[in-house]
């Protein structure tokens, strides 16, 4: 009986790791909604209070990813807290955010942009709050009863 030859040949392995663009905006809205002053990521006050309504708050919500093979850019939108410094805000948001999307993904985060929107105290938003989702409320019980 003779032995045959055992050796196996491994071809060159392609990899490719990719990423949906969802992904990179939930990574950053979840990382950004954390830092002090950020009331909310959002294109606006009522897509903020609907989802809080709802109880279902979409982190992507105020952020688009464009998202290449190694590279990031984010577009953001926020209401921040009145009295909070800004700066300080945007520079937390764009550390924690490098730094999450880089430990998670391994891509780095080339661009950030933050668009505010609006400053509000946190009463103010506390009330704003109470009274559109009282109003949602009603819309939605108005809508059943019909």
């Amino acid at each position: 009986m003779t032995a045959m030859d055992a050796t196996v040949t491994n071809p060159d392995l392609t990899k490719k790791l990719t990423f949906e663009n969802s992904v990179i905006e939930k990574i950053a809205g979840l990382v950004s909604r954390n830092v002090e002053g950020v009331l909310s990521l959002d294109g606006g006050m009522m897509s903020e209070l609907a989802d809080r309504f709802s109880k279902t708050t979409d982190p992507t919500k105020g952020i688009d990813a464009e998202v290449g093979d190694k590279q990031v850019a984010l577009d953001m939108e926020a209401t921040i807290e009145y009295g909070a410094d800004a700066r300080h805000i945007f520079d937390e948001i764009c550390s924690r955010t490098q730094k999450a999307i880089k430990n998670y993904t391994g891509l780095d985060v080339v661009e950030i942009n933050l668009n505010i929107n609006d400053v509000l105290t946190k009463k103010e938003w506390e009330q704003q709050s109470t009274r559109k989702k009282d109003d949602i409320a009603n819309t939605v019980n108005d809508d059943r009863v019909e």
